[in-house]
C-alpha cells in the first residue's frame, strides 16, 4: 500500500506539500477494494489479468503476479470447492485463461491465438517445471525459436554461466515478418492496407468483438451481486464480505532470480 501514494502523486502531477493534493491521492487508494481483487480473481469474477501503464503497472510481471495470486489464494482459502480429484486443475485453468484465451476472445483474435489448438499460431512458451511462471526456458514465435536461455556462447557446451536470455534466429531479419502478424479491422484487410503501406507482415482481421459478453469468458464468467459500502469501502459478494490479508511472503520471488 505504501507504494501507491507515491505512484498516485507522481502520475497525477500532485505536490506532497499541498494538503489537498495528498488528500486526493489518499482518497484514491482503498485497501478494502484492493484486497477484494484477489478474491474476485479466485472466484472467476475478474476475467483477465492485465497491467496498468504507470509505476504500479509492471507489464513484465503480469504472468508471475497471476500465479503468485493463485498460490496466495490457495494458501488462504484452500482448494476451490468445485475442484474434482486430488489436484488444483480448475484453479490452474482459471488463472491460465486470464492470461491467454480470455484476452484473445475480448480482442477478437481467439481464432488465431490464445490457446494451443490446430490451426492457431504456434506462439508457445516452454517452462521448466521448477521455474514455471518466472523464467521460461524457450519462447517460440510462429513455430520459430525467438528467445532462449543460453549459457556462455564462448564455451564448448551450453551450460556454463552466465545463463540469460539471448535472441535466437526467430527474432532476427525477415523471420519476424513471417512469424508474426498485425491484427486490424476486416475493412482494412479488404481495402488492401498491407499493399498501401508496404507491410510485409500478414494482416489478420479481428472478429466478433461486439457480440461477446461475460458469459464467453472461459472459467471466469461468474456474475454475482457486488456491493461496495461508500463510507467504509468494504466489498460484499452476494451479501458476504470478501477480503484478504496482505501477503507476508510470495512464491516465485527473489529466490528464483539468484541465477
Amino acid at each position: 500500500m505504501s507504494e501507491h501514494l507515491d505512484m498516485m502523486m507522481v502520475c497525477h502531477h500532485l505536490s506532497p506539500s499541498v494538503p489537498e493534493d495528498v488528500a486526493f491521492a489518499q482518497s484514491r487508494i482503498r485497501a478494502e477494494t484492493i484486497a477484494a481483487e484477489d478474491v474476485f480473481h479466485d472466484m472467476g469474477i475478474l476475467s483477465m489479468y492485465s497491467s496498468d501503464s504507470q509505476a504500479m503497472g509492471r507489464v513484465g510481471e503480469v504472468t508471475t503476479r497471476a500465479w503468485q495470486t493463485a498460490d496466495k489464494m490457495k494458501k488462504m482459502a484452500g482448494r476451490l470447492k468445485e475442484e474434482k480429484g486430488d489436484n488444483d486443475n480448475l484453479r490452474v485453468k482459471r488463472y491460465l485463461a486470464k492470461l491467454t484465451i480470455n484476452p484473445a476472445i475480448t480482442h477478437g483474435i481467439s481464432e488465431y491465438v490464445g490457446s494451443i489448438q490446430k490451426g492457431k499460431m504456434a506462439d508457445l512458451v516452454l517452462w521448466g517445471p521448477q521455474f514455471f511462471g518466472v523464467k521460461p526456458k524457450l519462447i517460440i514465435k510462429g513455430g520459430f525459436i525467438a528467445y532462449s536461455l543460453m549459457g556462455d556462447p564462448n564455451a564448448s557446451i551450453p551450460t556454463p554461466e552466465p545463463v540469460y536470455y539471448r535472441p535466437m534466429f526467430g527474432s532476427m531479419g525477415s523471420a519476424t515478418q513471417s512469424t508474426s502478424v498485425t491484427f486490424t479491422s476486416k475493412a482494412a484487410v479488404e481495402n488492401g492496407l498491407a499493399k498501401k503501406l508496404n507491410i510485409h507482415k500478414k494482416l489478420l482481421p479481428v472478429k466478433n468483438c461486439r457480440k461477446i459478453s461475460k458469459e464467453d469468458m472461459v472459467y471466469n464468467n461468474l456474475m454475482p451481486k457486488i456491493e461496495i459500502d461508500p463510507e467504509t469501502f468494504k466489498v460484499t459478494v452476494d451479501g458476504k464480505l470478501v477480503t484478504t490479508d496482505p501477503a507476508e511472503k510470495l512464491s516465485l520471488a527473489r529466490l528464483y532470480q539468484l541465477f
